[in-house]
């Protein structure tokens, strides 16, 4: 299997905590055309004019709350899977970022080095959404296309509801779902309504049909929305939970177009007003603890729900490096290996 590799995807960090950092990985990800999906010259005036002079002293400083002595909580933690992985794999596992370092083009160019012919491309986000699977797949699909025409690349497609995944997410969650609790909050990570509506090929299904994610429609494969409401679905029924102790919300968001609802931080804040004193909350749209987990939730999310008068708040962590995520990726990747030895014979 020497020609074989797999190369685990994730979005990146800067590269320290620096200003000048945070504006260097800030500029490169605000100017993707999938994140900001403005016209160029637009998407220019707003990044280069407006966010890159006054934001990054911002992100800096709440990186800084999050930032560990080996790094980017979401660099330390995916480097860690790499090696978890690649113990007990029995082919190369090599780790990219859709933004800063290492960067697809210099470890797609290393694959292609050493003879990789045959590559297994995991994206690890659980949903489909053009501002984050859809732009580290076509990222690497341009590389390859570049530097490796011939290389065979198999994708793994998005797994918001596969049984194992949920399995995975139920298994690392339990002791928290053992404690007692009000509710349990799902928050996703936002994306602006505009974006649900280009995903949709039939440009008449997503936010234009009544009730659109429950009424089965082809535009479900590429949306969102409807994905986290799946996931949510699905590990309610796997772990038992009532309709009465959950809900979903979707946190970040920037500019004034209107995004996906209810947002998470007015959700934190009207929860003691409704009863809800002991909370639970998971952001299942992430595999790995990052600056959207750990500062905007567990840290400003925490400190705004327990001053609106909530009594408890506790955030189950990613599946991050836990050992039912390792062997839910090698499962995944031995399956391919064998799919692919089969095609061979």
């Amino acid at each position: 299997m020497s020609d074989q590799a797999v190369l685990l995807l994730n979005l990146g960090s800067p590269k320290s905590t620096e200003v000048a950092d945070v504006r260097s990985y800030l500029k490169e990800f605000l100017l993707d055309e999938r994140v900001i999906d403005a016209p160029t010259p637009i998407r220019n005036l707003v990044v280069r004019g407006l966010i890159l002079p006054t934001r990054p002293p911002k992100s800096a400083a709440a990186y800084k709350r999050v930032w560990t002595d080996e790094g980017s909580p979401l660099l330390v933690t995916s480097f860690n899977q790499q090696k978890l992985l690649q113990e007990v794999v029995d082919m190369p596992i090599a780790l990219a970022m859709r933004y800063g370092e290492p960067s697809i083009a210099n470890v797609i160019g290393d694959l292609v080095s050493k003879g990789i012919k045959k590559l297994f491309v995991m994206p690890l986000y659980p949903h489909y959404a053009m501002s984050s699977y859809e732009t580290v797949v076509v990222r690497v699909m341009e590389e390859v296309q570049q530097q490796a025409p011939n290389m065979e690349t198999t994708l793994l497609q998005p797994f918001y509801k596969d049984e194992d995944y949920i399995e995975a997410l139920v298994g690392r969650s339990q002791p928290w779902l053992e404690k007692d609790y009000d509710m349990l909050l799902f928050s996703f990570h936002g994306i602006p309504e505009r974006h649900l509506r280009k995903s949709d090929p039939s440009h008449a299904h997503c936010l234009t049909t009544k009730d659109c994610c429950n009424h089965c429609h082809p535009a479900h494969a590429t949306c969102y929305r409807h994905q986290c409401f799946e996931t949510v679905k699905a590990f309610v029924a796997k772990a038992g939970i009532p309709e009465s102790k959950y809900k979903v919300s979707f946190q970040s968001r920037l500019g004034r177009d209107p995004w996906l609802k209810p947002y998470t931080d007015f959700v934190l804040k009207d929860f003691p007003k409704e009863g809800v004193k002991k909370l639970l909350v998971m952001c299942p749209a992430f595999i790995s603890d990052c600056l959207e987990t750990v500062e905007e939730i567990s840290m400003e999310g925490k400190e705004d729900f327990l001053e609106a008068g909530g009594e408890t708040f506790e955030q189950i962590p990613c599946l991050n490096d836990h050992e039912i995520w390792i062997s839910w990726m090698a499962n995944r990747i031995n399956a391919w290996a064998r799919e692919t030895a089969q095609q061979a014979s």
